[in-house]
């Protein structure tokens, strides 16, 4: 222990930034000298389900009034990331607000929100506004219904570069829409929707983004998915959707596609023509192709073929009511596949 404490508090907070937060905190009762060292980490990450091994609310209670009093009196000039979950019990929305706000001012480049308290009673969350004009933002994850967007005429992202949107909800139509068009270097994009999120159609048009993720439940609206980015090079679709409409321009710099569909996708394979790898699941669920391949769930399933493979399967699949089993067998067979 001598021979630690000896060492710069300097090098020690290098130390102490590869530990979990929860654990950095633990060491300032070892002695005066660490009493504040663990305030100097660039990188804080709170999560009740870690931090919080009594559920009580009072527990809970004193575990937010601890961010409440030490996140201000922080001493980091920069806070690099700063990660927020709450799954056990609810958060005022001005705490939110006063947290986000202080990573903000103290040049934050990750932000991570993860709120999966689900009472009803539970108010929804609201960002600051100074959030959306954080330059020096690159990172942006948020997660949970009770998580409100509402984007200001106001935002400006220019070092976005990776935004994930997991079952948010959206103050209007129009709110991603006006997000993604202003987030000018944004690469990676991943979209989880939520059948109550106040989103209808979605569209991407960002020229910038090489990876774009989607997820779409079944009960989700069926109005078109308008996609532009003519340099994505990885697209993956989860469309659990009866009926589904894509208008995507063509990907010429596309390298993989991951699809996972109800239904064939035929739209959506008119855009996917350039790859390198594809793997496409189609769920079929009407007696009819249940009949035609003798199947009930997943009727073939094909990963990281060939252009030359994924024509032989595709060609005949545009017309897949109308062709029998054992032809489609053998079209499987013929590049080593099995169903």
């Amino acid at each position: 222990m001598a021979r630690i404490s000896g060492l710069s508090d300097e090098l020690l907070v290098k130390i102490l930034s590869f530990l979990p937060t929860k654990e950095a905190v633990s060491t300032s009762v070892l002695s005066k000298q660490w009493e504040f060292l663990w305030m100097w980490l660039p990188k804080l990450e709170y999560d009740d389900y870690d931090h919080v091994t009594d559920r009580s609310e009072s527990a809970l209670q004193t575990y937010r009034d601890f961010i409440a009093k030490n996140l201000p009196l922080h001493r980091a000039p920069i806070i690099e990331s700063l990660s927020l979950g709450f799954r056990l019990g609810s958060l005022q929305p001005e705490d939110l607000k006063s947290w986000v706000g202080i990573a903000v001012s103290r040049r934050g480049r990750e932000l991570s929100i993860c709120y999966l308290y689900y009472w009803d009673e539970s108010p929804q969350l609201l960002l600051p506004c100074s959030l959306y004009t954080c330059k020096s933002l690159v990172t942006l994850k948020l997660e949970g219904e009770k998580i409100l967007v509402d984007v200001p005429s106001t935002v400006c992202l220019p070092s976005l570069k990776t935004l994930q949107l997991e079952r948010v909800t959206y103050s209007n139509e129009d709110s991603l829409r006006l997000l993604l068009s202003y987030c000018p270097v944004l690469e990676d994009l991943s979209i989880v929707r939520d059948e109550n999120d106040n989103l209808r159609a979605v569209v991407v048009i960002v020229s910038s983004l090489q990876r774009l993720s989607l997820e779409i439940p079944g009960l989700c609206s069926s109005d078109a998915y308008v996609i532009v980015t003519p340099y994505l090079k990885y697209f993956k679709v989860v469309d659990y959707r009866e009926s589904m409409s894509y208008l995507i321009e063509q990907l010429p710099e596309l390298e993989e596609a991951d699809i996972v569909v109800l239904q064939y996708p035929e739209n959506l394979l008119e855009s996917v023509t350039f790859f390198k790898r594809l793997s496409l699941r189609v769920l079929f669920n009407s007696p009819r192709e249940v009949i035609c391949f003798h199947m009930s769930t997943s009727c073939f399933l094909l990963h990281y073929l060939t252009q030359n493979q994924i024509f032989l399967i595709l060609n005949p699949l545009l017309l897949c009511c109308h062709v029998c089993r054992l032809c489609f067998v053998m079209v499987l067979s013929s590049i080593g596949l099995k169903i």
